[in-house]
C-alpha cells in the first residue's frame, strides 16, 4: 500500500543501500563495457535526444565548472564544449575505468573523474555553476539526499538538471512499474521514483519539467539556485 502523504511516502516501492548499488553496477560493468557496450548499442540511440536538449538547457559558457553525477562510462563527454571544466564522479570504479578509456580514445582533455558517493559529496558548498544528473536519480540509495547535495554544491544563480524516468502519473503504467521496480533495480534502476514526493522530500521547486526521448516517459527536471 503506497501512502497517500507526499511529504513522508517512499520514494519506490524498493529501498536499497548504498552498498547495494555499488554490487550491481560493478557486477554488471562487463556489459556495459565489453566489446558490444549496452549503453552505446541500446540506450545509446534511444537517450541521446534528452541528453542533448539537457546540455542545451545548461547553456554552459566559457570556463564554467560543471559537475556530472553518474558518470558512468561517460557517455556526455563528448557532448560539452571544449572551454568549460567538468568533474564526472560515479560510485562504480569498473565504470569509471571505462569513461578514462573513452576520454583517451576522443582526446578529451577537460573532464577529470573521481570515484565518490552521490549522497555525500566531497565538494565544498557552492563549488561549480552547473551540476547535472543524466538518468542516474533512479539508480542511487537515497534520492532526496543526493538532490540536496547537487543544489548544495552548485552556485547561487546556477542551474542543477536531473535527467531520469519517473513514476508514470498514469494509474495502469504506474502499477506496472510498481510491479517491474523490484526487478529492475537488479539492473541497476529503480522503475517507480516518484518525482513529485522527491521534489517535496527535498525541499525543492523546479523552474521546469520537460519530457524528452521517445515514447516521452522521461523527463528532464531543472533548477535555478537563488
Amino acid at each position: 500500500m503506497v501512502s497517500s502523504d507526499v511529504g513522508t511516502r517512499a520514494l519506490s516501492t524498493v529501498s536499497v543501500e548504498t552498498s547495494f548499488v555499488h554490487k550491481v553496477y560493478e557486477r554488471i560493468s562487463s556489459v556495459y563495457l565489453g566489446k558490444w557496450p549496452i549503453v552505446d548499442v541500446m540506450f545509446g540511440p534511444a537517450l541521446h535526444p534528452g541528453r542533448l536538449k539537457a546540455i542545451k538547457r545548461l547553456a554552459i559558457q566559457a570556463g564554467d565548472e560543471v559537475l556530472e553525477v553518474g558518470v558512468g562510462t561517460g557517455i556526455n563527454a563528448v557532448l560539452y564544449p571544449d572551454d568549460c571544466k567538468v568533474t564526472g564522479i560515479d560510485l562504480s570504479v569498473s565504470m569509471l575505468e571505462g569513461a578514462q578509456r573513452r576520454l583517451e580514445r576522443h582526446g578529451v582533455r577537460n573532464v577529470r573523474l573521481k570515484q565518490m558517493d552521490a549522497t555525500k559529496l566531497q565538494f565544498p558548498d557552492e563549488s561549480f555553476d552547473l551540476v547535472y544528473a543524466p538518468y542516474v536519480i533512479s539508480v542511487v540509495s537515497d534520492p532526496v539526499s543526493v538532490v540536496q547535495e547537487m543544489y548544495r554544491v552548485c552556485r547561487k544563480g546556477g542551474r542543477i538538471i536531473v535527467l531520469n524516468h519517473f513514476l508514470s502519473e498514469r494509474k495502469f503504467l504506474a502499477r506496472i512499474e510498481r510491479i517491474l521496480s523490484p526487478l529492475t533495480v537488479h539492473l541497476g534502476f529503480k522503475a517507480d521514483l516518484d518525482l513529485r514526493a522527491l521534489l517535496v522530500q527535498a525541499g525543492l521547486c523546479p523552474v521546469s519539467v520537460e519530457k524528452v526521448n521517445f515514447p516521452r516517459i522521461w523527463s528532464l527536471v531543472m533548477f535555478v539556485k537563488d
